[in-house]
């Protein structure tokens, strides 16, 4: 590509999108706990003064929805009037119905298992038709881009100083973007551009904002090296960020699909994740590309790799596979495809049962990213297939 710039942003968790997507995997936690076997496709609205809550639910058990909520937004910060919004007071709207029985029929019951095939994970088809993507590279120690990865890093230092009462004028909401320059080889060399725009008191001046940010986010999370004369720091660049969250703008469920997933680094199948049980395989399979290239790039089999799996609903098997590694590999891309169909079970119910899915690990997910969680101990950040990648790809 020769030497270029590429960018990549993060929200804080009182950004009003990220506000619904953890109601959504709250709310998705709580029914999972108690019952594992759940249907939920669960979608959050918010905005000045409201919470609408609205989806697809079939569970044997019975939560407090409005309850889950209340609580979601107070333990964001959004816990008084003086905020601009209020998890105590505002409305709690909810529309929820039964997941379609249509849907169920392929869910339930896969195309392969009608056929006779009878195998454990022949029993659930896949939740939806769609494509997932996967993405792993060697530019940070947990396998990921480096400009969503610090992207995040400074998303919640943000969210650290606010609730440690470092900074006591910042409020929830936020976002931060991170500019990367690469050389003519593709490794980043340098932060061009960093972005920080947080939300505060009405008190706080901008010359007092602008000054603690950098010292006490900027500085702690960025490497030293990575930054130049050069290096261009905004932040607030408007001048005034008083007014956010909920009153600032209205929030949806699954509207920061690539805050979520690799910064715009790689490509999207287009499907969100919060709110969705591990049927889903916009959820459950995006996981499990991840897990497959983590492991080829930990594996030494790629420097950068992409994998795409396709689906149809009701069929357990996958529609197709395939890998991009960009030139990196050191074998053949179809070859390196052959290899993660041996060595990966990417039927939805094997998928389940490895990444351990029906589990409610999900609302801590719902903020600064579901991908590269080493911080979280999630299973498809585990590099436990490299050494079974290395001897199907016949290295020593």
């Amino acid at each position: 590509m020769g030497r270029h710039l590429f960018t990549s942003e993060s929200v804080t968790k009182g950004h009003p999108d990220k506000i619904c997507d953890q109601i959504s995997d709250a709310i998705l936690d709580s029914i999972i706990a108690k019952d594992p076997n759940a249907r939920v496709a669960c979608e959050v609205t918010c905005t000045t003064g409201q919470v609408m809550i609205m989806g697809e639910i079939t569970t044997s058990c019975y939560v407090e929805i409005p309850k889950i909520a209340r609580r979601v937004v107070c333990d964001i910060g959004y816990d008084s009037p003086q905020m601009g919004f209020d998890g105590h007071s505002c409305a709690i709207l909810s529309a929820i119905d039964e997941q379609s029985p249509d849907i169920a029929l392929g869910v339930d019951r896969s195309l392969e298992l009608k056929s006779g095939k009878e195998d454990s994970y022949n029993l659930h088809g896949a939740g939806d038709q769609g494509m997932v993507f996967g993405y792993a590279c060697d530019e940070t120690p947990e396998l990921m881009p480096l400009p969503i990865s610090l992207a995040h890093k400074l998303a919640q230092r943000l969210t650290q100083v606010r609730e440690d009462g470092t900074l006591t004028y910042l409020r929830p909401d936020g976002k931060t973007q991170v500019t990367i320059e690469y050389d003519d080889d593709n490794k980043p060399v340098r932060v061009d551009t960093i972005v920080v725009s947080t939300q505060h008191s009405e008190e706080a001046t901008l010359e007092q904002i602008r000054q603690d940010i950098v010292t006490n986010v900027i500085v702690p999370v960025v490497d030293r090296s990575l930054i130049d004369n050069h290096t261009i720091i905004y932040v607030n660049p408007t001048g005034r960020f008083v007014t956010g969250g909920p009153a600032g703008d209205s929030g949806l469920t699954g509207r920061k699909i690539i805050v979520d997933t690799y910064g715009g680094y790689s490509r999207h199948g287009g499907g969100a994740f919060s709110g969705k049980d591990p049927t889903k395989v916009d959820r459950s399979a995006a996981y499990a590309a991840r897990y497959v290239t983590k492991n080829i790039v930990a594996a030494g089999l790629a420097k950068r790799c992409e994998l795409q799996i396709s689906y149809a609903i009701g069929i357990a098997n996958p529609i197709s596979v395939m890998i991009d590694t960009f030139g990196t590999g050191i074998i053949p891309d179809e070859t390196i495809s052959e290899i993660v169909t041996e060595v990966f079970d990417l039927r939805p119910a094997a998928i389940i049962e490895q990444l351990e899915l029906r589990n409610p690990i999900y609302e801590k997910l719902a903020a600064y990213g579901h991908m590269g969680r080493v911080d979280l101990n999630v299973p498809w950040e585990k590099t436990d297939k490299v050494e079974q990648l290395k001897k199907s790809a016949g290295l020593k």
